[in-house]
């Protein structure tokens, strides 16, 4: 998109007017706005924009020339000692903290089961200089536990529990036992940890779960304020003040290909956030961890997905991330080689050393398109928190079905007008590809305690994740 201002400061004699009927005359007469677009959730988007306010209109994260956001690996691998020997080679690659995926099975991260597991993982890792955060589902609490032995209660541990029941029930479809007694178990086991561990963060609010089922930006940053104020919430029920439970919870968001959207999302999610805590009665900037979408990955011609999760990183670089964390090219296909996570790493240590995109406090700011994009974003998502709120709150919205509609018709969307331009699979597509090395692992499954709790279960429609090439690499 073009500002008009900065086109007509380039040629004075040329005003913003005379710009708009030199592009109806390229048009042969059509209407100007025959060039309006609209995003999957109906968000227009104009061809050009008149020039905005050049001042950040808020604070994005602190700012650090040496080490302006915190380039997080993702450790997946099944084997403990493999995961290990991952963390450690990201950790002296140039990546500064580490997100672990824990599933007992070995299926879809690393088999812990137990405090000890869990050890064997962190073996050699600094708790005081690395910072480690969990993603483990309904197993959050006890692996919260683990995670809290294993930094031996030292006060200065950087840690990172990123309980989150939310999010895996929106996922599952389903919780072991009520979804509210989960809720009360993680603010309980997050309360007690509190004391202990006075940095560490405490709740991932994610709305990625959203994002990766096919949702819009609105939407994603929907159901993460709803998370953020449910476990706030229980928090507060739980004994912790008002204050602390905002400061010391996490907003999660996705970061996608379309570096515009990234950017304006996180940019979104400050003046929600703001708006959020102002009405709360207290002052807590936001910490935002982006991580790559998966959702955007195509398994034909695997290699333009460094591409795609590049222009994710500068997304959520300039858009003010605290934490990056980018998977790999291969994800859609397996396990990543050690070449796969350096190709992330080093395409991050890039944009933040070579490119700089840290050292603009907002880099965004002035730019009519990504302040427009900002505005209408932030405005449809706090519509659709209120929507979410006047049902009774995040649990009731998903529980009804609200929350699934909404994705459903913004993923439907997106692919009415035809088949979808994806480089390497729909566009530009390369025959005869030879195939991309990935890791093969056999998982070898953990004992682990159940994450059960009394009563019934929690049931809500399911937010499944898909990939937006795989229909069309099925039918090629």
């Amino acid at each position: 998109m073009t500002d008009l201002t900065a086109l007509a400061a380039a040629f004075p004699a040329v005003t913003a007017a005379d710009w708009r009927a030199l592009v109806e005359k390229t048009l042969k007469d059509a209407p100007f706005d025959s060039l309006m677009r609209t995003t999957a959730e109906g968000l227009p988007i104009a061809p050009l924009y008149e020039g905005a306010d050049r001042s950040p209109a808020f604070p994005l994260r602190p700012f650090d020339a040496e080490r302006p956001w915190d380039i997080r690996g993702r450790i997946t691998h099944p084997d403990p000692v493999r995961a290990n020997a991952d963390l450690m080679t990201d950790l002296e690659g140039g990546a500064a903290s580490a997100l672990i995926r824990l599933d007992p099975t070995g299926a879809s991260g690393v088999a812990v089961g137990s405090a000890e597991d869990l050890a064997r993982v962190l073996d050699g890792v600094m708790l005081e200089l690395a910072p480690v955060a969990l993603d483990a589902g309904f197993l959050g609490p006890k692996a919260a536990d683990w995670l809290a032995a294993a930094a031996k209660g030292s006060p200065a541990a950087k840690l990172f529990f990123h309980l989150d029941p939310l999010s895996a029930f929106a996922e599952a479809g389903e919780s072991p036992g009520p979804i509210e007694s989960h809720l009360v178990s993680a603010a309980t086991v997050a309360r007690r940890l509190a004391e202990s561990y006075p940095d560490a963060g405490l709740f991932l609010a994610s709305g990625r779960v959203v994002h990766e089922a096919g949702g819009g930006e609105a939407g994603e940053l929907a159901f993460a304020m709803a998370a953020a104020v449910a476990y706030a919430k229980a928090l507060v029920r739980a004994g912790l003040p008002m204050q602390d439970a905002f400061a010391r919870t996490v907003l999660g968001l996705s970061a996608d290909a379309d570096y515009f959207a990234t950017l304006a999302k996180l940019r979104a999610a400050r003046r929600l956030w703001a708006r959020i805590t102002a009405a709360c009665g207290v002052t807590a900037a936001p910490r935002i961890e982006a991580r790559s979408s998966h959702r955007m990955l195509a398994a034909h011609d695997p290699w333009t997905n460094m591409l795609r999760l590049t222009a994710a990183a500068v997304g959520a670089s300039i858009g003010g991330a605290d934490s990056i964390v980018l998977g790999s090219f291969t994800d859609a296909l397996g396990l990543p080689t050690a070449f796969a996570r350096r190709q992330s790493r080093n395409a991050q240590l890039v944009l933040m050393e070579e490119a700089h995109l840290g050292r603009v406090a907002d880099p965004g700011a002035g730019s009519g398109y990504v302040e427009a994009l900002t505005d209408e974003i932030a405005r449809a998502a706090w519509a659709a928190l209120q929507a979410i709120e006047a049902r009774g709150g995040l649990i009731a919205a998903l529980a009804d079905g609200h929350i699934a509609a909404e994705t459903a018709r913004v993923r439907e969307a997106r692919v009415a007008g035809g088949p979808l331009k994806i480089v390497g699979v729909t566009a530009f597509p390369q025959p005869g590809q030879a195939p991309v090395e990935v890791e093969r692992a056999t998982p070898r499954a953990a004992e682990a305690p159940s994450p059960r709790l009394p009563g019934p279960d929690g049931r809500c429609p399911a937010l499944k994740p898909i990939r937006l090439a795989e229909p069309y690499e099925v039918a090629a």
